[in-house]
């Protein structure tokens, strides 16, 4: 069963447009959107697991030029 999250993006100043363009072509990725707030850029992922998922934002989306921080948020159906 494949799981899905929001990672809540802060980049470096000015670097939010890239960040979400170059995020937008990661595999995984179904969406990237720059927003206003804490976080300036949330990206919806999907990945086979949990593990996989970790993979992903630490090995692909934190290596992503002008990233600073991530949160990772697993979408739950309750």
């Amino acid at each position: 069963m494949a799981v899905k999250a929001y990672v809540l993006i802060q980049t470096e100043v000015g670097k939010s447009a890239h960040v979400s363009v170059q995020a937008a072509r990661l595999d995984g990725v179904i969406s990237a959107a720059d927003v206003t707030g804490p976080y300036d850029v949330i990206v919806q992922v999907e990945a086979d697991s949990i593990d996989d998922l970790g993979k992903m934002v630490v090995s692909r989306l934190q290596l992503t030029d002008g990233v600073t921080r991530t949160l990772t948020c697993p979408i739950v159906k309750l």
